[in-house]
C-alpha cells in the first residue's frame, strides 16, 4: 500500500486583508496588554478579545467570560480630521475619544481623591 501526500502552500489559502481593515500596531498592543495585565492582577478583568474589521479595530475586555464586554477600545480609520482615532466605550456609553491611544486610555487612570483625617 502506497501513501500519497499532497503538499499545499499555505500562502495560496491565506485570505488577504481588505485595504480598509484597521489593525493595532505593536506599540498599541503593548499599551493595551499592559493595561489589561494590571487589571488582571487586581482581579478585575479576566479575558480579552481583539477584532479587526473594515474601518476599525476593537480591543474588548471582559470581567467574566459569560458576560458581554465591560469595555471596548476602538481604533478607527481616522480619515476625517474631525473624528477621533481612538474611542473607549463602556457598553454603549462613550467614555473617551482621543487622537492617541495614550490619551484615550487616560480614562482608566485612577483619579486622586481627598482623604480627610477624623479627629
Amino acid at each position: 500500500m502506497t501513501r500519497q501526500t499532497t503538499l499545499l502552500r499555505l500562502a495560496d489559502f491565506r485570505q488577504k486583508p481588505s485595504p480598509g481593515t484597521v489593525y493595532f500596531d505593536r506599540r498599541e498592543l503593548n499599551e493595551l496588554l499592559a493595561l489589561y495585565s494590571r487589571h488582571v492582577i487586581r482581579g478585575i478583568w479576566r479575558d480579552y478579545a481583539i477584532d479587526h474589521r473594515d474601518g476599525f479595530a476593537l480591543f474588548s475586555v471582559f470581567r467574566n467570560s459569560h458576560e458581554g464586554a465591560a469595555y471596548c477600545i476602538m481604533k478607527s480609520a481616522g480619515g476625517n480630521r474631525q473624528s477621533a482615532d481612538f474611542e473607549v466605550f463602556a457598553g454603549r456609553e462613550k467614555l473617551a475619544a482621543a487622537r492617541t491611544l495614550a490619551e484615550a486610555l487616560a480614562v482608566f487612570r485612577k483619579k486622586p481623591w481627598l482623604v480627610s483625617a477624623r479627629s
